[in-house]
């Protein structure tokens, strides 16, 4: 009798790259969700093992296609960027996503949250966030001695990982480390036009004093 060779996990296992799930349930969630990737990915542009997505499952366990969890927007340091279909942890190293945001919606549950928390604190998150934009509540936990802990006060808290600064008053503001604001897209297109705007009277004032803006 011919023994056949065994398939890896991998190979006999297929993981969905959809939960079947919709991204968000409204808006406001939607933009929140963006904006915080956007900026992110703004922010480690030039660093090339700063890995961010949104609406990603992250499968922790090779073979087991049913333990994953849908993240809002997810940052993992120390891997490459680059598109993937999901992030299935032992094809990067075994490193689990070390920042967790989510933006909460109505129809997100006490229990439902509790499940994410303890699958966070379970697989290796080590910053974990959620905000509620309806209620303007920012909650954060960060791990210690192995488990998640909460942050007291998050007014004025900088993430260790990120660098980045978190302040809520009307609503929720979040600053790089050189003190810029997270903007939308909107916000980032007006900015663009404001300096485009500055450049051109510039030009415009250059020329008017005999020098070649082009030249300068």
């Amino acid at each position: 009798m011919v023994t056949q060779p065994q398939a890896r996990p991998s190979e006999r296992t297929s993981y969905p790259d959809s939960d079947g799930q919709p991204t968000a349930d409204n808006t406001q969630q939607f933009q929140w969700i963006v904006t915080i990737k956007e900026n992110l990915e703004i922010l480690f542009a030039h660093q090339p093992d700063y890995f961010v997505a949104g609406d990603l499952l992250w499968y922790p366990i090779e073979g087991n296609n049913r333990l994953c969890q849908a993240l809002d927007v997810m940052v993992v340091l120390g891997r490459p960027k680059g598109h993937r279909g999901s992030y299935q942890q032992w094809q990067e190293e075994n490193i689990p996503p070390q920042v967790v945001f989510e933006i909460l919606s109505p129809s997100n549950t006490a229990i439902e949250m509790t499940r994410k928390f303890l699958f966070y604190q379970q697989y290796g998150v080590e910053e974990y966030y959620q905000y509620d934009p309806a209620s303007n509540e920012l909650a954060g936990s960060i791990r210690k001695q192995g488990g998640l802990t909460d942050i007291a006060d998050l007014s004025g808290w900088v993430s260790p990982a990120l660098g980045i600064r978190f302040e809520c008053s009307d609503t929720l503001s979040i600053y790089g480390p050189n003190g810029d604001r997270f903007l939308t897209s909107v916000e980032l297109a007006q900015q663009r036009d404001q300096a485009e705007q500055r450049a051109d009277r510039l030009a415009v004032r250059l020329r008017e004093l005999g020098v070649d803006p082009d030249s300068v």
